[in-house]
């Protein structure tokens, strides 16, 4: 390829990119101006794209182009001096004219000149309904191939072209920015792919500091225990006569080991202050790496609102679509396969829902039919509710249409709830139809819906009033490359159950296992509910640890609930999907992997194909009963934990939480309270928050430090203030481990008892 042909290419991409931004701008206000054919501002927008396009198509050589945005423009400045208003044939014909344009932009769908002619010629008609087609498109044409550089047009003048001019760099800048003005830029899908990957390594590998911090404030008590033991061997040797080289050596014993507890100290405020710093680090390139692959939800509904007006025209009907939440953030993967369902039931709504103006008149309805769809988020999905004011479902319609169908007898079709005859809507090959048309009839659609919903591990439900419209409630992930899981133990490995699917987590006690039918059950919200042994659909070991209570995990998959026994909740986590090897196929049960904070890998079970794996067991008679036994392992001491802080609120929840992981707990009010009873009793560790009446926890915790026998005593601080001064005042007073309120949950506080002191039990 020559220099020139690269350059032409060049150009010919820049003005494809031109195309695409300045079509989307014509489409919106086109639309807009269909309702209010006056508004200036759309007016304006419009001439400007128009205008804009053309000037590229004449930079980059394409005549039609030149020829399709100039007649356009000569509308729009007709409409703007007011000797036009734009009724619905102009703007089919303007909308048709921005198709033309994007399909010139697309060299392998280019139209044919004699389509360019046509088109041009239509648009002379329009403007001047008196001229003979003919006559009209051969001027035109000419002109167009005469033109050469004039002056600027006045009002009078019109028609006259501008000089030759580049196109206007704003409308090609917004398309490299964002409404904020940010640049964008192009990036492949698998180099995000990959940087998501490399972040969310990069945040667990940060959390492998943790355990060798607690190393070294472990071995920082090791050294305070020693240097308190040397004291003590001073001071027993001191009734004794040493020579003066036992003096001079034990004297340096002490400076050598005080040396080395200083600098220990220094290193491992050091380490620590590198951890936190590389924590935060982490985690904000994560968060910036997943937010990449957010995309706003407009993204998918790019000629949506084109179609619906279309559609509702082909069919003799006035739609609207409005729009609300446009720019909630979703994963550019859900959004690619939202396209889609949401066609499909746009394409429903204005086929089977809205009815014709004439209908909607005589029930009271305004001419215009309006489907409104909105977006949003809710606890880590996106919600979607598509409604519309139309007709509602015919339910009489719906239950002859089983009847003829063979899909049920007549008697039992005539007792079906509307829930359930709404249900018959989203099976294969049912449709309300009685002929095929370009539109519908052929029974494809609310089952395709309904299959790619849960494709995404959505869900989507069908609401009617008759005779006041429909409503489809469809939820979805935000994302498919961070799933907010459960995770829990099953045959000493980690497994993770999405909480999408999770109905709730309780400890179930013995005693309410009960058997129904040979099958082992338990209550649930009204309804017995099968209970089965997570270690027999995942081919793990049973586990040979007894307790009071088992650990169930209710799980639900539209109307299949079962009851999950697994050894141990672990907790809640945010896990980056890691798809499995394609190698290994379909793993039962299994749909990927994810990697915990400390590196270690667990598996997300995929619920829909364990609940078929019950239901296998089930009718093949091979489900294992539960056994519970009742003895009991002898009580080890349970450690002792003081909890120091004003707030009552606090306070019960830190005791709360504790108790309820096994550690015996007492509580103080504040400062003084709490060196009072760290002076009178036994601790195993030490929890306080900063700010308290009568003593702070900084005097508390130097207090302690400077006490023989409590200067070794692990020492966790919890407060709200979590600015980096805030956290070495308190690491620098002598505290082990510092906490921001801000940030806590349960997890975050137990893990933390648990790095300094171990479990509940000695």
């Amino acid at each position: 390829m020559t220099p020139e042909q690269m350059r032409d290419a060049s150009l010919l991409e820049l003005f494809s990119l031109e195309a695409e931004a300045q079509t989307q701008v014509l489409s919106a206000g086109l639309l807009a101006l269909e309702r209010n054919p006056t508004q200036a501002d759309q007016l304006e927008s419009c001439m400007r794209a128009a205008h804009s396009l053309k000037g590229a198509a004449r930079i980059v050589g394409v005549d039609s182009g030149v020829s399709v945005a100039h007649v356009m423009e000569d509308c729009l400045v007709s409409a703007q001096e007011g000797r036009l208003l734009l009724r619905p044939e102009h703007i089919d014909a303007l909308l048709q004219g921005t198709d033309l344009l994007m399909r010139i932009a697309t060299p392998t769908n280019a139209p044919q000149p004699a389509d360019i002619e046509a088109y041009v010629a239509l648009m002379a008609r329009l403007l001047d309904p008196s001229s003979a087609p003919a006559a009209v498109a051969a001027p035109v044409m000419a002109e167009l191939q005469l033109e050469a550089p004039r002056v600027e047009p006045t009002p009078a003048a019109p028609s006259i072209e501008p000089p030759i001019e580049p196109p206007e760099p704003a409308p090609r800048k917004s398309k490299r920015t964002t409404e904020g003005g940010e640049r964008v830029l192009r990036v492949t899908a698998e180099r995000l792919n990959s940087l998501l990957d490399l972040s969310s390594k990069s945040l667990v590998e940060t959390q492998r500091l943790k355990p060798h911090l607690a190393t070294m404030q472990r071995l920082k008590r090791m050294q305070n225990n020693g240097l308190r033991a040397l004291e003590n061997l001073n001071v027993h040797l001191k009734e004794h006569a040493l020579s003066l080289e036992a003096v001079e050596a034990l004297e340096d014993a002490r400076r050598l080991l005080a040396e080395s507890q200083q600098l220990l100290s220094e290193k491992n405020a050091e380490l620590d202050e590198f951890a936190w710093q590389a924590s935060q680090r982490a985690q904000v390139l994560y968060d910036t790496a997943l937010a990449c692959r957010m995309r706003p939800f407009a993204d998918v509904l790019t000629g949506q609102v084109r179609m619906v007006r279309d559609l509702g025209r082909s069919l003799g009907k006035q739609v609207r679509l409005e729009i609300e939440g446009e720019k909630t953030q979703v994963d550019r993967d859900v959004l690619e396969k939202l396209e889609a369902p949401l066609t499909h039931l746009l394409r429903n709504a204005v086929d089977h829902g809205i009815e014709t103006p004439e209908q909607r008149l005589l029930k009271g309805k305004p001419e215009e039919g309006l489907i409104r769809l909105r977006a949003s988020h809710q606890a880590g999905l996106l919600v979607l509710e598509l409604s519309d004011d139309g007709n509602g479902v015919d339910l009489e319609k719906v239950r002859r249409s089983i009847v003829e169908r063979q899909l049920s007898p007549a008697e039992t079709a005539a007792q079906l709830s509307e829930e359930e005859l709404l249900t018959f809507l989203f099976l294969p090959g049912f449709s309300l139809r009685d002929t095929v048309t370009e539109v519908s009839g052929r029974g494809v659609g609310l089952d395709a819906v309904q299959h790619m919903v849960r494709q995404l591990r959505g869900a989507v439900e069908l609401e009617q009033t008759a005779g006041e419209g429909s409503r489809f409630h469809l939820e979805v992930p935000l994302t498919l490359s961070v799933v907010r899981s459960l995770v829990v133990e099953v045959g000493e490995e980690a497994y993770a159950f999405p909480l999408a699917h999770i109905e709730r987590m309780c400890d179930l006690a013995p005693e309410n296992i009960v058997q129904v039918e040979g099958r082992q059950h338990f209550w649930h919200e009204g309804q017995h509910v099968g209970l089965v042994a997570a270690s027999q659909l995942l081919n793990r070991p049973a586990s040979q640890n007894s307790g009071e209570t088992l650990k169930v995990v209710v799980i639900r998959e539209r109307d299949a609930i079962y009851g999950v026994a697994v050894e141990r909740f672990i907790g809640e986590r945010t896990l980056v999907v890691l798809p499995l090897d394609e190698r290994l196929g379909k793993v039962q049960d299994i749909s990927a992997g994810a990697l915990l904070d400390d590196g270690s890998v667990v598996l997300i079970v995929d619920v829909e194909d364990m609940l078929r794996s019950v239901d296998k067991l089930l009718n093949t008679g091979r489900l294992e009963r539960i056994a519970r036994h009742g003895h009991q392992a002898a009580e080890a001491a349970r450690k002792r934990v003081l909890v120091v802080d004003d707030s009552l609120t606090v306070r019960e929840l830190q005791r709360k939480l504790l108790l309820n992981r096994g550690y015996d707990v007492a509580v103080a009010v504040d400062g003084m309270d709490g060196w009072n009873a760290l002076r009178s009793e036994d601790f195993d560790l030490l929890i306080t928050d900063i700010d308290m009446p009568r003593m702070d926890g900084i005097e508390l915790v130097t207090l302690l430090r400077r006490d023989n026998r409590l200067q070794s005593l692990p020492v966790m601080v919890v407060s709200y203030k979590d600015r980096e001064e805030d956290r070495r005042r308190g690491l620098d007073a002598g505290a082990d481990y510092y906490l921001a309120k801000a940030s806590f949950h349960d997890d975050a506080l137990l893990d933390a008892v648990v790095e300094l002191i171990g479990g509940a039990r000695a």
